[in-house]
């Protein structure tokens, strides 16, 4: 691999700035692609940090971002949307502001490679809290609409690193398991082995799955607010007390009465405010696909279930699925329980969900029923198709979803797509926040 030229590297006109860059974004190739060192970019980049007044520190990998600001607490500022800062304009300032584009360039460096270089082998406990730690920085530096982009990709880094513990080994010992983090990926690990623990690291994984079903749940409860207990209802002759006389409707209806002569408003009529509400309660069916594509969707509605459950006035059905069905409505209240009863993997066979479901719809025009899946089916798209039409043809409110995740992200089976946007119910957006929206829509 063929490098700039390292020499002068702590000059200070606009063109030695530029090498200096080079240098420092070299040597982040280079281990990044490359197994081994290269002395002459170590070297180079050394010099151009300590020209630059920043830690040695900062070059290497093994040193945390978090150790890097408790260590030197001035650099916590400058880590903070350093990535999403604009480019300013070159003034009559040249060097200093080329000057300053080395040093942030410095402290990118810092944060791509403590994230991307994951190495090989087995990964600890605290290395994978480490990572998630300055990946958080990452995002940070990055700013809203950045870190909204690279969470994917961050993502499957993560469960790269999950996938790579020894993590029964991790959870019989009480004091690596609390330096985990909770997070979808090792969510996701726990429940797929869930089977094989027991004792100890049961126990342990148990309290993981709590702490991160409590996280979201808070997360997703400042999103879901109070609804209406019921829209009013109007076959109900309003209560003729005092409290429900409606002041500005008798007034206008009676205008006709006025008496120039006396000045006085004559009222033969008096209006009430209707105040009854429907009191049949809303029914919310939750279908959710439980096979391995599924896994987020599978932990957030099971979260989410819950806190419509919690609502006034709603009755919530939760149903998972792979090549059989599940009733998990007796637990929709815990979602930490529904998810220790899910088992997740295998297929995707529709019509077994949606015999458990129909059965359930008793008020079609009261009830929604939400599908999350991808919709690959074994070989049974059409009659599962054909069902999930009549069920909305029936009144049912249809709301197909991709997925249910936080990055927006869905892959669905372009036939089922197709026929639902025909259907008029198509498939909604990824983002928990817009189902979070439509449910929260047909409840008020």
């Amino acid at each position: 691999m063929s490098t700039p030229d390292s020499s002068g590297s702590s000059g200070s006109s606009g063109s030695s700035d530029e090498h200096r860059r080079q240098v420092l974004y070299w040597r982040l190739l280079s281990r990044l692609f490359g197994s081994e060192e290269q002395p002459s970019l170590e070297t180079a980049s050394v010099a151009v940090v300590e020209d630059l007044g920043l830690p040695a520190q900062l070059l290497d990998p093994g040193v945390s971002v978090d150790n890097l600001v408790q260590r030197f607490p001035a650099l916590e500022a400058e880590f903070a949307g350093l990535m999403a800062q604009e480019r300013q304009p070159v003034g009559e300032d040249e060097d200093e502001d080329e000057a300053e584009r080395v040093r942030r360039a410095a402290l990118v460096s810092k944060l791509l490679l403590n994230v991307f270089a994951t190495g090989s082998g087995t990964v600890s406990a605290s290395q994978l809290a480490c990572w998630q730690r300055d990946s958080g920085w990452l995002k940070q530096a990055l700013g809203a609409d950045g870190s909204a982009g690279i969470s994917p990709v961050l993502g499957q880094l993560e469960g790269d690193l999950v996938s790579r513990m020894r993590l029964r080994e991790v959870l019989a010992d009480p004091v690596l398991s609390r330096q985990l983090t909770p997070s979808m990926s090792l969510i996701e690990q726990l429940l797929r082995d869930k089977s094989n623990l027991s004792g100890v690291a049961l126990a342990n994984a148990k309290a993981l799955i709590r702490r991160y079903v409590d996280q979201v749940g808070e997360v997703l409860r400042t999103q879901v607010q109070q609804t209406s207990a019921g829209t009013l209802d109007r076959s109900v002759p309003p209560k003729r007390v005092f409290r429900n006389l409606d002041l500005n409707r008798t007034i206008w209806k009676n205008l006709t009465n006025w008496s120039p002569q006396d000045e006085r408003l004559y009222v033969d009529r008096l209006f009430y405010r209707h105040t009854a509400k429907r009191t049949m309660p809303a029914r919310l069916i939750v279908v959710v696909d439980q096979s391995g594509s599924m896994v987020d969707s599978m932990v957030n509605c099971t979260i989410l279930a819950s806190i419509f459950a919690g609502l006034p006035k709603v009755e919530v059905h939760l149903i998972a699925y792979d090549t059989r069905a599940i009733d998990l409505t007796p637990w929709v209240h815990d979602p930490f329980e529904v998810l220790l009863r899910t088992n997740l993997g295998g297929g995707n066979d529709g019509p077994v969900a949606m015999a458990m479901a129909q059965p359930k719809i008793s008020d079609p025009r009261n009830t929604v029923l939400v599908w999350i899946s991808d919709f690959y089916e074994f070989d049974r798209s059409q009659p599962l198709f054909e069902a999930m039409e009549a069920v909305h043809r029936s009144g049912v409110k249809l709301i197909p979803v991709g997925s249910v995740n936080s990055s927006g992200q869905q892959s669905v089976n372009p036939w089922f797509r197709e026929r639902f946007k025909n259907l008029g119910t198509p498939v909604i957006s990824g983002r928990i926040q817009k189902l979070v929206l439509e449910l929260k829509t047909f409840l008020a």
